[in-house]
């Protein structure tokens, strides 16, 4: 097509495989070079890596852990519960007991015994005149075998 009176079609072919021939030599050559870089990089860190390696092994890795678990329920109940050897959790909607579990042993290192859910509708609110609704939300009762213990309440 011709624009402006300058024709593409012949101009075109003759830049594209010069084009070609310089790009395959340019990314040719440091490609070698990052390969002897990462093989002298893996020698140097070998003894580092060992020891990352380790410690994942240790714990159960779970990628998802953090998506299904909100945040533990600091309530009084819940601290009547810890004398049972539970512990209450706000969980992701959408989340179920095997998924909980996993998650709990992925960040606690503890494999529940039993995981109970319970579904909490959110309450009617107003605001003067405006009437609204809380997010609907789940709680995780979690119980841990005997002797086996978590760190909840850290921070609070």
């Amino acid at each position: 097509m011709a624009i402006f009176g300058k024709n593409e079609e012949s101009a075109a072919p003759a830049k594209k495989p010069a084009a070609r021939k310089t790009a395959a030599k340019t990314a040719a050559k440091p490609a070698a070079k990052t390969v002897a870089k990462a093989a002298s990089m893996k020698d140097l860190y070998s003894d580092g890596a060992a020891k990352s390696a380790k410690t994942s092994e240790a714990k159960p890795k779970y990628d998802q852990a953090y998506r299904w678990i909100e945040k533990p329920l600091v309530t009084e109940k819940a601290s009547v519960l810890n004398a049972m050897n539970q512990y209450v959790f706000a969980v992701a909607k959408d989340a179920n007991k095997v998924e909980v579990a996993k998650a709990i042993e992925a960040i606690y290192g503890v494999k529940p015994i039993a995981v109970n859910m319970i579904r909490v509708s959110g309450k009617k609110v107003r605001h003067g005149r405006l009437q609204g609704k809380r997010k609907d939300w789940k709680k995780a009762v979690i119980t841990l075998p005997a002797g086996k213990s978590i760190q909840v309440y850290e921070g609070v």
